[in-house]
This record gives structure tokens, sequence and C-alpha cells, in this order.
């Protein structure tokens, strides 16, 4: 993404690409359908953006044009991530998870991960 976040509608579409695989336009629509009322020339157009962005890749099947998510789903996570902690928590991971915490009832399960997960950074950082 060269340092370049995509939008709400952007991730929209690149969630149902990650999760369904290549897709074509209309799929996609249908997908998107499921939650709110989209157009199908608006979902095109953002497709059509998104791969002139390099976000995604086209290859013509017959009369379709089926789409790939070019950038990957963890990077992307990684880098929304990084902006919001950086954004709202003025860069402090901690206040995050503080607020995060705050505001959740953690399951037990959960908070086992969190402990599995603070126990491997700590090992890391020895």
């Amino acid at each position: 993404m060269q340092g370049k976040h995509p939008t709400d509608s952007e991730l929209e579409i690149l969630q149902i690409l990650w999760e369904y695989g290549p897709s074509s336009v209309r799929f996609v629509n249908d997908t998107l359908n499921q939650k709110r009322e989209v157009g199908y020339t608006t979902t095109l157009k953002f497709m059509q953006i998104m791969s002139e962005k390099k976000m995604l890749s086209r290859t013509e099947e017959g009369r379709k044009h089926i789409y790939v998510a070019v950038v990957k789903e963890n990077d992307t996570q990684k880098s929304l991530l990084n902006k919001f902690v950086t954004n709202a928590f003025r860069g402090s991971a901690s206040k995050l998870v503080m607020q995060a915490l705050g505001n959740h009832d953690p399951s037990q399960s959960e908070l086992n991960e969190i402990k599995a997960l603070i126990e491997k950074i700590e090992k890391e950082k020895k």
C-alpha cells in the first residue's frame, strides 16, 4: 500500500476478497448488499480505483473481470492499527489495551491468550 491506508469502503471490499478469494464485481457487490445497499456501478468504480492504486489486481475470465486483493490482510491490519494507536492513543499500545479491557468483559479464554502473548513478548525481549 506504500504508506496509504484503505478507506472504509475499500476496506469492506478487501475484507470480502480476503474471505472469499478472487471474485467478480457482481459477487462483491451482492456481498456488500447483504449489509447495506450499494449500487453495482459504485462497487465497480471503487474496485477500478483500488486496482489503479495497486490494492487489487484484475484478470479477465471471458466477459467477467475477476479481482484479487494484492495487499495482505495481516499487513493492512498492522498498518491500520499503528495509525490508530498513533492517532487515538498518542502511540501508547498499553493505553489501547487498557481501554479495550476496560470496555469489554474478556472471557477466561481471552485472558489466557493475552497472558500467553505477554509471556511470549517477555521471552523475546530477554
